[in-house]
């Protein structure tokens, strides 16, 4: 698999702190996501179960897996997430920012609905990037996932059945 210029997974990390915070307002209600000006970018919505916590993303994603780590299938209750990256900027919160759980710290965390539990985003790579529950997406965004991440601590019921490549953990510039 090859990664867009500008993109190294090997930033993002999969350890949070044993902390969470409630409340914590880290991307801000209200802040207007654009695409931006020589770009055809759709604006997606996406919201939490209860529809207390509702967000905006420009369908500009950078890249798209199913990660089979054990923190991602603790936090969706399922056997992988399927997340879309993409940069902060292009990321807010329209409402419901203030009923956020946020679990991590200001830079790197999961931002889960109070309510309801839904995880939204994972803010990753230093706070640069925002990583996107596809789940909770309303509108189909234009990319898929690419690869299956983090196989290596797969669930042992959960049999991967597609062709995309499958990687231990992260996935690298030159797909090792």
């Amino acid at each position: 698999m090859v990664l867009p210029a500008g993109i190294d997974l090997l930033g993002f990390s999969h350890e949070l702190p044993d902390r969470a915070m409630a409340g914590g307002k880290i991307l801000r209600e209200g802040q207007v996501v654009t695409a931006s000006a020589n770009s055809n970018n759709r604006i997606l919505s996406g919201e939490c179960f209860c529809r207390d916590v509702r967000y905006e993303v420009a369908d500009a994603f950078a890249y798209a897996m199913n990660c089979h780590c054990s923190n991602c299938r603790r936090a969706t209750g399922s056997a992988f997430k399927p997340f879309a990256g993409i940069v902060r900027e292009k990321f807010a919160v329209v409402s419901g920012a203030d009923g956020l759980l946020i679990y991590g710290d200001e830079t790197t965390h999961d931002a889960h609905c109070g309510r309801c539990g839904s995880l939204l985003y994972s803010q990753v790579r230093n706070g640069a990037y925002v990583h996107v529950t596809m789940g909770t997406l309303n509108d189909a965004p234009a990319i898929r996932p690419t690869a299956h991440i983090f196989v290596g601590s797969k669930a042992p019921w959960d049999e991967i059945t597609d062709d995309l490549p499958q990687y231990q953990e992260h996935v690298t510039r030159d797909g090792k």
